[in-house]
């Protein structure tokens, strides 16, 4: 038996105690004092109410009934006019009542409430003296409503909050999973991009060029070991908390994650297959929060790697530019631009939108006037420290 359960067993045994005390040593007592007795005599129950409910309920009725049969009747009334004070240890009931309703199933509440309606009435019913009757009656059912009213405004608001949890749950995982989405998207497209567009030319030259076939393969080569070793830190993530906890385990620590710094490599990696990038940086560049460094890095690569797979071109330009309020990414080709009605290609240009958008950026993507595509990305920067204190 736990601790918890053990008083909670001895707070009912102590009520049992006290009410034999009111009956039997405090028999001379008025009502009013076996009443008020009873009533305090409850907090005893608190355990039990919390565990076992409608026994407390029970319990509650069964003090109630002793404070009423057990007053004396050859002592006068205590509270002369409408009420009899005997009948106050039915706020005991009430609040247990008023519990029950709030965190039990709705069938043991409606059994609850029709049990203490019952009792209630018939002790007032055989107990209230005189014009008494009516008043005491209406109190009890007044005070009764209050207390059921009071637990399922309780259990609604519950519910309503268990509702607003669980929903926010469900975003957080969807959230998630668009996350891993766009990663996955835009670390595999391009390499894949990459390795299908070196097999192409490795295929063609094998024969006639076998050098160029050789550095083809190469790329390919180089391009698979980094986006498995980008997939293993991407499933790293997902199977552990944190990354501390897997450093205490003994495991590697993750690897730091891509941005705008490895924009020449990844460019690099671009020629490999055939598209010149010339990059272009602006501005005072300075050290960038991660989930910005990191978008921006995964726009230009989804923008290169569209580059590679649909413009048909092979040069383009990227352009990063670092402004006081907000970073600028461009990359624009003189290829073909888009075919047909000029919508997005798969996903890529989605997962740009999105990335932007929870970064509350704005994403320009289209034709240009005079050919090609443009990608346009100006993600808001957080205010410099130094700025910050200077304002101070």
């Amino acid at each position: 038996m736990t601790r918890s359960k053990a008083m909670a067993w001895a707070g009912g045994v102590l009520y049992l105690v006290a009410l034999g005390v009111l009956a039997g040593v405090l028999v001379w007592a008025s009502g009013t004092v076996h009443a008020v007795g009873s009533l305090l005599a409850a907090s005893l129950l608190v355990g039990v109410v919390r565990r076992m409910p409608l026994l407390a309920l029970a319990m509650t009725l069964l003090g109630s009934a002793a404070a009423v049969t057990l007053t004396p009747v050859s002592l006068p009334v205590d509270l002369q006019g409408s009420f009899q004070g005997e009948f106050l240890s039915f706020l005991a009931v009430d609040l247990v009542l008023g519990f029950i309703v709030a965190t039990c199933a709705r069938s043991a509440s409606i059994v609850a409430a029709a049990v203490s309606f019952t009792a209630q009435f018939l002790l007032i019913g055989i107990f209230a003296h005189g014009d008494n009757l009516a008043v005491n009656g209406v109190i009890a059912l007044l005070a009764m409503a209050a207390s059921c009213l009071a637990g399922l405004l309780n259990r609604e608001r519950r519910e309503h909050t268990a509702a607003l949890r669980d929903r926010e749950v469900a975003e957080a995982v969807t959230a998630e999973r668009l996350g891993i989405a766009r990663e996955l998207h835009d670390m595999v497209a391009h390499s894949i991009g990459i390795i299908a567009i070196q097999a192409g030319v490795g295929h063609q030259v094998m024969e006639t060029q076998p050098s160029e076939a050789r550095n083809a393969l190469h790329a390919i080569e180089t391009t698979s070991r980094e986006t498995l070793s980008g997939l293993r830190r991407t499933l790293v993530a997902l199977r552990q908390a944190d990354a501390d906890g897997a450093t205490a385990s003994g495991r590697a620590p993750l690897g730091p994650s891509p941005g705008l710094d490895d924009v020449e490599r990844l460019a690099a990696t671009t020629e490999q297959a055939g598209v010149r990038v010339e990059v272009r940086r602006s501005g005072n560049p300075r050290p960038l929060p991660a989930d910005i460094d990191l978008s921006a890095y995964r726009i230009v690569q989804e923008a290169l790697t569209n580059v590679v797979r649909h413009a048909d071109t092979g040069r383009c330009r990227v352009t990063i530019a670092f402004g006081n309020e907000e970073l600028s990414v461009e990359v624009v080709d003189d290829g073909r631009g888009t075919t047909g009605n000029g919508s997005a290609h798969g996903f890529g240009l989605v997962g740009m939108r999105e990335r932007v958008g929870l970064l509350h950026g704005h994403l320009s993507t289209g034709p240009r006037p005079g050919g090609g595509f443009r990608v346009a990305a100006r993600l808001p920067l957080p205010e410099p420290a130094g700025a910050r204190m200077e304002a101070r």
